[in-house]
């Protein structure tokens, strides 16, 4: 069966010290690694957006705990990023487990005490026409894409309330896509996941923002990574989406004062009408 891209796919954090990392010099004298000053958890970070996504984070001063199915391709994620001098905890889990996603949030945890980003960036899409839909197919598009945001959230409800308490601006970045603000044939499932996730974060906005939580919905269309390979006969390379464009719409919402909500963003090519 195919499978498709997914088609992703105080102050707030403009003060110089959010920008480079404070170190907790107690734990540093201690004999343990420092401990940055603030802290995110990257899904499907092992290449593609969730990558680019944890590469700007760590660029942004945030100790990071990233997490992908594959070990072998998360610990070469892991080594690119504390090559670049990023203090990195990484988790190998399937997101469609209860007990790995309560994992990942344990680790984390454990290892930075504190989470201010949440991306929820893991997710994949299996095509098929409505006569043809298998159950395990779309058991798996509805518990990656979105049953694992839904918990994501639970395990990490406490920790971000804290986080918003503090400074007001802890933020969760919710991969969405475009197929959920226009379905597809073939893609069904894969753009009902995603038009619920769009649907989740305005119900956790209404629920969490008061607390200084704030939720985002990233929409992307086509996006030049290896899991569009399967459309580039149709759509080339170069008139894709680059990752870095969702990379620097996440540094954007890092930017935005406590007191300014996005909730969602669209990234649409020239001429596609969403």
């Amino acid at each position: 069966m195919p499978l498709c891209a997914d088609s992703h796919e105080g102050t707030g954090y403009t003060v110089d010290r959010h920008l480079t990392p404070t170190l907790d010099r107690n734990s540093e004298s201690l004999g343990f690694p420092p401990v940055p000053d603030r802290a995110a958890i990257v899904t499907g970070a092992s290449r593609g957006i969730g990558l680019a996504l944890a590469e700007t984070l760590g660029e942004e001063g945030f100790g990071l705990t990233i997490t992908a199915r594959k070990p072998d391709s998360l610990e070469q994620a892991a080594s690119r990023l504390r090559d670049r001098g990023f203090e990195v905890e990484h988790v190998a889990a399937n997101l469609n487990d209860e007990e790995g996603i309560r994992e990942v949030v344990r680790r984390h945890r454990e290892r930075y005490g504190r989470l201010d980003v949440l991306v929820n960036n893991a997710g994949l899409g299996i095509g098929a026409p409505a006569s043809e839909h298998q159950t395990k197919h779309v058991d798996l598009q509805l518990d990656v894409n979105l049953r694992a945001i839904i918990l994501f959230y639970r395990e990490c409800a406490d920790l971000l309330r804290a986080a918003g308490a503090e400074h007001r601006n802890a933020i969760v970045i919710n991969m969405a896509s475009i197929a959920g603000k226009s379905p597809q044939p073939w893609l069904s499932v894969y753009s009902a996941t995603k038009a619920a996730v769009a649907a989740y974060s305005v119900s956790m906005n209404k629920e969490l923002a008061r607390h200084g939580v704030k939720s985002v919905a990233f929409a992307p269309g086509f996006v030049d990574t290896d899991m569009t390979d399967y459309v580039k006969d149709k759509v080339p390379a170069d008139e894709m989406l680059r990752t870095s464009d969702i990379a620097e719409a996440l540094r954007f919402v890092l930017r935005v004062s406590p007191t300014c909500l996005i909730p969602e963003i669209v990234f649409q090519r020239p001429g596609e009408i969403v």
